[in-house]
C-alpha cells in the first residue's frame, strides 16, 4: 500500500483504520488534551463522585448513566471510547482508543484490563518510518472482563460472554460463553437462568 498518495489527514486515515502518522499535530493536540483530562481524572478524590463524573464526560465520547470507573484510567484519546450504562470499571483500564472502544451496558471489567485498537506494519520499513494502524474494539451488554485480561484489535465479545482473568482475546467471541486462556478458547456455553 502506498501512503504517499493518500491525502486525506492523518486523523481520517486513523479513524478509517488505515496507516496514519501519530505525531502529526492535530493528532498530537488531541492527545494532549486527552492526557490533561486523563490526569485531572486520576487525581480527583473518590469523595468527588460529581467532579469524577465531569471529568469523564468531557473526556470520554460517552459514558452511561450509573457507570462508575475506579482511576487510575489510560487512553489515548477518550473520545472514541464510549461506554454504556451502569457499566463497572476497577483500579487501572487501559483503553487505547486510536479506533473506536464500545462498551456495553452492566460490563463489569476487573483490574489492570487493556482493550487496546492500535496495530503496527509487519513490514518493518513501514514500521521504521512510524505508520501504524487501528481496529475498533466491541465488548456486548453485560459482558465480564477478569481481572489482567487483554483485548486486541479488530475484537467483538458477544453479550453475556465471561472472560477469565490473564486471557488474551485474539478472535471474536460469541455471547453467552465462558472463554480462557492465551489465546482465549472458550471453555463452556452459558446457560441463561430461567425467568
Amino acid at each position: 500500500m502506498s501512503t504517499d498518495a493518500d491525502e486525506r489527514s492523518m486523523r481520517d486515515r486513523m479513524l478509517a483504520g488505515d496507516l496514519y502518522l501519530a505525531d502529526d499535530p492535530e493528532l498530537q493536540e488531541a492527545m494532549l488534551r486527552a492526557m490533561d483530562l486523563m490526569d485531572a481524572f486520576n487525581a480527583t478524590s473518590a469523595r468527588e463522585p460529581a467532579e469524577q463524573r465531569r471529568l469523564l464526560t468531557e473526556l470520554l465520547g460517552a459514558i452511561g448513566e450509573d457507570t462508575y470507573l475506579r482511576p487510575p484510567l489510560r487512553v489515548d484519546y477518550g473520545s472514541h471510547l464510549r461506554i454504556g450504562a451502569r457499566t463497572f470499571a476497577n483500579f487501572g483500564l487501559v483503553a487505547l482508543d486510536v479506533a473506536d472502544i464500545t462498551i456495553g451496558d452492566d460490563v463489569q471489567i476487573g483490574t489492570n484490563v487493556q482493550l487496546l485498537t492500535p496495530t503496527h506494519p509487519v513490514d518493518p520499513s513501514l514500521r521504521r518510518q512510524k505508520w501504524e494502524a487501528a481496529k475498533p474494539i466491541t465488548i456486548g451488554d453485560n459482558v465480564w472482563l477478569g481481572s489482567g485480561a487483554i483485548v486486541l484489535p479488530g475484537v467483538t465479545i458477544g453479550e453475556n460472554t465471561v472472560v477469565g482473568a490473564g486471557a488474551v482475546v485474539t478472535r471474536d467471541l460469541p455471547p453467552n460463553v465462558v472463554a480462557v486462556g492465551n489465546p482465549a478458547r472458550i471453555l463452556r456455553t452459558i446457560e441463561p437462568a430461567a425467568g
